[in-house]
């Protein structure tokens, strides 16, 4: 069984999500806490294998609690969010900052055409999000990343070869996301494309949340753009984002890849043809496979690519695919690769 604590400061939200809840029988709910510190003091008491989290409550909101429960319990939370407007949006990415595993939309209300499919996505995100073992994080002093001077540039390298980096990201994407782009120089010579697979209404609030977090002009890609160098495009919600030479923007209504749109191999397919060995391809922590075999194309059409090593990543799953497949010429944390771009970047 998985033992759940809902959060939640209305009893109307906390009646409605144990009744979803309720559905699975291998979930079983073992405490609703009204406010943040409520929730910390259940969690201790309780140890539940995992926390759905509010975000504006009395007392100690849903950013202290996160906080509280990963420096003294550190439990995996599910943060569940019922407006996705840009500021609610880039708040919850501070939650995931702090140690929050994935961000879900409430359900509608029972009756809604959506209600189905969306119980059914908080659902298996909860159980999922339940088998990832986090630890505890101390508070942050402000100390400055380390930057690493291994591995070296690949033989008869030039700098001026790359002209496009590529990024795909899943769950736990936003903080490696943040640790490598926040320690890259701001004079970064080439543009970033990023898929970060996020729920629905996030974009925009994940594009404020990044530039300000790392200090980089960060944008929602649009299509048929130039992307410039030393900025960050992240793809929108419901199209796939690909590059086709030059290098331009390409945003596809084509359907999902995977069950995703967008997808991580839609990008990584498109550069593979379009830019071949001009490009970097890095896979980050995440579930499932998207972008592996992707990432394998890039590889063979002579791109540099990365995978995230399994100790740093929240999840194993797509890198750990791309690792399988031989897809990743290089293995590393996020603070690594943030040092490796910029070694294999420097003039």
């Amino acid at each position: 069984m998985i033992r759940l604590l809902i959060v939640d400061d209305s009893p109307v939200a906390q009646e409605f999500l144990r009744h979803i809840f309720y559905s699975d029988p291998a979930i079983v709910v073992v405490g609703m806490a009204k406010n943040g510190q409520e929730a910390v003091e259940i969690t201790a008491a309780r140890h539940p294998d995992v926390i759905t989290m509010d975000l504006h409550m009395p007392i100690l909101d849903g950013l202290g609690a996160t906080r509280k429960i990963m420096e003294t319990c550190a439990t995996p939370i599910v943060i569940v969010s019922g407006h996705p407007d840009v500021k609610e949006a880039a708040l919850t990415f501070t939650l995931l900052d702090a140690g929050a595993l994935a961000v879900v939309l409430r359900p509608p209300a029972v009756g809604n055409p959506g209600y189905e499919s969306a119980s059914r996505n908080l659902i298996e995100t909860v159980k999922c999000m339940s088998e990832i073992k986090v630890v505890a994080r101390p508070p942050r002093l402000g100390v400055a990343p380390v930057m690493a001077s291994l591995p070296e540039k690949p033989e008869n390298f030039h700098a001026r070869d790359i002209r496009i980096v590529a990024i795909g990201a899943s769950t736990g994407g936003p903080q490696a996301l943040q640790t490598i782009l926040s320690a890259l120089p701001k004079d970064f010579p080439v543009p970033i494309m990023i898929v970060q697979h996020i729920a629905e209404g996030f974009a925009s609030g994940f594009v404020d949340w990044l530039g300000t977090a790392t200090g980089l002009p960060v944008h929602l890609a649009v299509s048929g753009g130039c992307p410039l160098p030393g900025h960050v495009y992240v793809s929108p919600e419901s199209v796939h984002m690909g590059v086709r030479r030059g290098p331009q923007i390409i945003l596809d209504n084509q359907p999902p890849e995977e069950c995703l749109r967008p997808a991580i191999s839609y990008l990584f397919r498109t550069l593979a043809q379009s830019m071949g060995p001009q490009a970097v391809g890095i896979l980050l922590t995440g579930m499932g496979r998207d972008g592996s075999k992707e990432l394998k194309l890039m590889k063979e059409a002579g791109a540099i690519t990365i995978a995230q090593d399994k100790e740093s990543s929240v999840v194993f799953g797509m890198p750990g695919e791309a690792i399988k497949l031989n897809a990743a010429k290089y293995i590393l944390p996020p603070e690594d690769i943030a040092a490796f771009l910029t070694n294999l970047l420097k003039k």
